[in-house]
């Protein structure tokens, strides 16, 4: 599980091929993936935006950014997580995403931005 740690908020991601919602005869290949977000620091932190990168093998660099995630700003306060379920296309089947958080330390308001692993999105039957 790709994880990271940026300024005491750890990042990890799981990802899943959902072949019932793909067809790979018209270059549709759907991803989910789940993001679990834990501020191991000792301030209180709201997730502002993201800003993600999305590399599909046969197209261009698709750049997606947005507040926060899944229409929601999570607050966390030390030692809290917060989990949330997105998903990804490809055109390919093999791929990989990777990211940044915008955050902000709710006492004083400083904004510092937190890393999301880079993580890969291959179709299972691609790996033989």
């Amino acid at each position: 599980m790709p994880t990271t740690t940026t300024q005491g908020v750890t990042v990890s991601v799981t990802t899943n091929y959902l072949p019932d919602y793909s067809s790979p005869t018209q270059e549709h290949f759907v991803f989910a993936y789940k993001i679990t977000i834990r501020n191991n620091s000792e301030f209180t932190v709201k997730l502002l935006r993201r800003h993600w990168h999305i590399h599909d093998a046969n197209s261009p660099v698709r750049e997606v950014e947005g507040e926060g995630v899944v229409g929601r700003q999570p607050v966390l306060e030390p030692g809290q997580s917060h989990h949330y379920m997105s998903g990804c296309n490809l055109k390919s089947g093999v791929g990989k995403m990777r990211g940044t958080y915008l955050m902000e330390r709710v006492a004083n308001g400083q904004e510092f931005s937190v890393e999301i692993p880079e993580f890969t999105l291959i179709v299972p039957f691609r790996l033989n």
